[in-house]
Order: C-alpha cells, then sequence, then structure tokens
C-alpha cells in the first residue's frame, strides 16, 4: 500500500515542480525575454487559471475512464506541455504551451488524491492525503529550489526540461505499481458543480482559494521581496512544507481539521508580516522561510480531509473542486501580487499578502462553527 501511495505522490513531485519552478525563475525569464518580472510572474497566472477552469471540464469528459489511465494520461501531457514551455520562443508561446501543461497536472493532482482515498480505510485517510499531498511539498523542497538554481546557472529553460524528466519518472511509477481503479463518477459536466449549493462544501472551497491568494501573492514574487539567495530560501520554505504536511496529516487524524486549519492559517498571516525581518540576514530567512513553510502546508491535509466528509459519496468531484479552488486562489496571487509590485513595490506584496491572510482568518472563524463531538470524529465543514 505504500508503495502505491508514493507513486501517486512521484505524480504530484513533478505538477508541483512544474507549477512552482515559474518563481524561481521570474528574473532569469524576464531578463532573458525583456519584460518586467510582474510580467513574467503571470506565468504562473495563467497555468493557474486554466488548472482551475478545465479541471471540471476535463474530469468530466474522462470520467469512464479508470483512474490509472487518467493519471498516465495526465503525466504525458504534463510532460509534453513543458516540453513546449521550453522550446517556445518568445513569451506569447510560453502563455499558450502553460495551457497544455496546466491541463495535464489538472488530470493528476485530484485523481492522486481520490484514489489514495479509495486504497485506505477512513481512520487512515489523513495520512494517506498526507503522502500524496506530500508530493507537491517536496517539490518545494527538492524540485523548485534544484529547478531554480538550474535555471540561474545553465538557464531557464533548463528547469523545464527537468519537470519532463520527472513526469516520466511518475508515469513510470503510476504504471508499475498504481492499481486500476475505478470510481463512481458523473458523465454531466453541471454534475461536477453541484457541491457548490452545499453552503458548507462553498465554505471550504472558498478558504481554500483565500489562503493561497495570500500566501502565493508573496511566494510568487519572492524573488523581488528579498535581497537573499533565492534557492537557499525556497530549499528551506518547502523543507518546511514537508514537515508541516507530514504532521498535518497525523494531527488531522487525531486533532480533526479545524484545529489545524485555523492554526496554519493564522500562523502563515504572522509569517507573511514578518518578511521584512527576515530580509535582515541568510540565517533569520531560513528559519523564517522553514516556519512559513510548515504552517502553510499544514492546512493541506485538512481541507481535503474537510472535503472529503462533506461529500462523501462523490470524493472525486470534490477533490476537483478543491483543486480548482486552490488553482483560482494562485490566479488571484498572480494578478494581484503583480499589481501590488508595479504599483507600491515589495512593501505593497507584504501589506497585500498579509492582509488576504487576515482575511481568510476571519472569513473561516465565520464560516467553521466549533463542534461537540471528540476530535477523531471532527469532520465538520
Amino acid at each position: 500500500m505504500t508503495s502505491k501511495l508514493y507513486a501517486l505522490a512521484l505524480g504530484n513531485f513533478a505538477v508541483g515542480t512544474g507549477m512552482f519552478v515559474t518563481a524561481g525563475l521570474v528574473l532569469p525569464i524576464a531578463g532573458d525575454l525583456g519584460i518586467s518580472p510582474s510580467a513574467a510572474g503571470q506565468l504562473m497566472t495563467v497555468f493557474a487559471l486554466a488548472y482551475a477552469l478545465l479541471s471540471p471540464v476535463l474530469a468530466a469528459l474522462t470520467a469512464r475512464l479508470s483512474k490509472k489511465r487518467l493519471l498516465l494520461i495526465g503525466l504525458g501531457v504534463l510532460a509534453v506541455g513543458n516540453a513546449l514551455t521550453a522550446l517556445a520562443p518568445t513569451f506569447a508561446l510560453m502563455l499558450t504551451t502553460r495551457v497544455l501543461a496546466a491541463a495535464g497536472a489538472a488530470m493528476v493532482t485530484p485523481v492522486a488524491s481520490a484514489v489514495a482515498t479509495a486504497l485506505v480505510g477512513p481512520e487512515r485517510r489523513g495520512r494517506a492525503l498526507a503522502v500524496v499531498m506530500g508530493g507537491l511539498t517536496v517539490a518545494s523542497a527538492i524540485g523548485v529550489p534544484l529547478g531554480t538554481w538550474m535555471g540561474g546557472t545553465a538557464g531557464w529553460r533548463s528547469a523545464l526540461w527537468l519537470v519532463v524528466g520527472l513526469a516520466a519518472v511518475g508515469f513510470a511509477a503510476v504504471a508499475l505499481v498504481v492499481p486500476d481503479v475505478r470510481l463512481p463518477a458523473s458523465t454531466r459536466i453541471r454534475d461536477r458543480f453541484t457541491p457548490l449549493a452545499d453552503r458548507g462544501v462553498l465554505a471550504v472551497l472558498l478558504t481554500q482559494l483565500l489562503i493561497f491568494a495570500g500566501g502565493f501573492s508573496a511566494y510568487t514574487y519572492l524573488g523581488s521581496l528579498i535581497d537573499l539567495p533565492l534557492a537557499a530560501v525556497l530549499w528551506a520554505w518547502g523543507v518546511g512544507g514537508v514537515v508541516g504536511n507530514a504532521v498535518g496529516g497525523r494531527l488531522t487524524d487525531a486533532y480533526g481539521p479545524r484545529r489545524m486549519v485555523f492554526l496554519g492559517i493564522a500562523g502563515a498571516t504572522v509569517l507573511m508580516a514578518l518578511l521584512p525581518v527576515a530580509n535582515l540576514n541568510l540565517g533569520v530567512a531560513l528559519v523564517w522561510a522553514f516556519v512559513w513553510g510548515a504552517l502553510g502546508w499544514l492546512i493541506g491535509p485538512s481541507q481535503q480531509y474537510r472535503t472529503v466528509a462533506a461529500v462523501p459519496g462523490n470524493v472525486p468531484v470534490g477533490l476537483g473542486l478543491l483543486a480548482s479552488s486552490q488553482y483560482l486562489g494562485l490566479f488571484v496571487a498572480g494578478i494581484a501580487g503583480g499589481l501590488a509590485l508595479e504599483w507600491y513595490g515589495r512593501t505593497g506584496v507584504i501589506v497585500l499578502a498579509s492582509a488576504l491572510g487576515v482575511v481568510t482568518l476571519l472569513f473561516t472563524m465565520a464560516t467553521y462553527p466549533a463542534v461537540t463531538r471528540r476530535p477523531k470524529t471532527d469532520v465538520a465543514v
């Protein structure tokens, strides 16, 4: 069972590296193509918007496929999309190829989570989701810093070829060990949005959107916010994310998702406001980035747990909507962070990220009430 979950995590590792590595390549891409850093940051924005819009559509169109075949198709499309990005001669063509890469990612991450929940019992659901989501956090700890270093030494295109190789490895792992799982799902696109009629589900999704809008409005433009080695800071953030995701899964199983959600949002908001302190020296920055990453990714398993509990009879659709909300948040982060950087500089981005964190906390307090059940059965949404 562990090997199956880690194969799914490898797929997410390729997705996460392909998604987040562009944040570490903003300055090299801007310099090479003669565009502003805020414009280069829109590579992540376009990827995020395409993912959010394509995810429910592709889920409906591919509902009759086995989940293993869908994972393999998604990883193949992800590889092709990133190869085309690496070969694109102009910024406009790069934006187009990011849409294709996003389509591949949209067929991997929510399906991997759905398969993970089908492979384990409810009592191990949080830990299983943490393992699969761990692929994204390990990507931020290893794949993104490695890609950032490669982009600075061998050219930014080399980082995209790294993603192609990772997608190939994930493809091989899924092909070898993941079983041929089929989960009930509708082929009608409108059915993909049925859970939105539930106010509890909608609250979970809006929380996810706000979390990512706040955190990634700073992360996307981190290279313009600090004067320290970016690859090292991104590495510390990623390592913290790995720890936070792993601990978050176990703590979610033990104490329920609500405490983890509030702890993660409140802590990450404080850390984003302290970004100027982190810029004092590299040692402070590494500790700051580690804690920020840990608190931010602590929320991941809890949010997935909440979603599965809210739509137990339609897990793939629920997790697909959660992923779409996450990427809509990244879209908002890219646009809002870019505008804040253009208009108000680094101070504007820090204020924006912190303010969005406060809004997220207040919204969650209003929409996620406490329950009276024992912690291990706290699955309220």
